[in-house]
């Protein structure tokens, strides 16, 4: 393996300053979305949740966003995964978009709240058939013996309902409300940029950080 500490990268694609960022964060975050899409990036929806057990102990894990609007950012998932049963105890998570062709990061906090059953319900129709199978073939996050078990239990599913699976009642959507924005743009000598963003009693507060 290569010495890792020899790898270098100079930031030069971008920069960030007050100006571009003053129509307050969610405009910002659509932009810069919207630029991410334009350019081809790799994923550009998808992002890094991180959550909280029990214990102390955060594990993350990336998932894909369905949906931003000013109520918040949405993704869908397993209720009863382990991310699922962090948030039930501890309702407060992070979100983290990396757009490596953009030298672009993008930290989202807040609250979570899951979404009305009838958005998980429009979402889970718009899904592909093998998708819809596949919700109520996973156990998601649970110890299983082989990959046999997934495609036996697809089977079933399959089965059991048709071309028209209905949503499994363990399955559907998370909002994260957000209440801290941080956007982060590379710059050369690794003095990038950093703005953040805080909501304090319904306004945003804006602040440059230290790279």
């Amino acid at each position: 393996m290569s010495k890792l500490s020899e790898f270098r990268k100079s930031y030069e694609l971008g920069e960030l300053d007050e100006a571009h960022a003053a129509d307050g964060p969610q405009a910002l975050f659509n932009r810069w979305m919207d630029e991410a899409i334009s350019h081809d990036v790799s994923e550009p929806t998808a992002m890094t949740v991180a959550t909280v057990g029990a214990q102390g102990r955060p594990s993350t894990r990336v998932v894909l966003l369905k949906g931003c609007d000013a109520r918040g950012f949405v993704w869908f998932t397993n209720y009863q995964s382990r991310k699922g049963e962090e948030l039930a105890g501890n309702p407060y998570a992070a979100l983290q978009f990396h757009w490596v062709e953009m030298e672009r990061v993008v930290r989202i906090e807040g609250r979570v709240e899951k979404t009305s059953a009838e958005e998980s319900d429009d979402y889970f129709k718009s899904r592909p058939l093998d998708s819809r199978l596949g919700a109520w073939a996973s156990p998601q996050s649970r110890v299983i013996s082989s990959r046999a078990v997934l495609v036996a239990n697809a089977a079933k599913a399959a089965a059991q309902h048709g071309l028209h699976p209905p949503r499994p009642p363990h399955w559907g959507g998370y909002r994260l409300v957000p209440d801290r924005f941080e956007f982060w743009q590379g710059r050369r000598s690794r003095l990038h940029d950093r703005l953040c963003f805080k909501l304090t009693d319904g306004a945003w507060g804006r602040e440059r950080l230290a790279p």
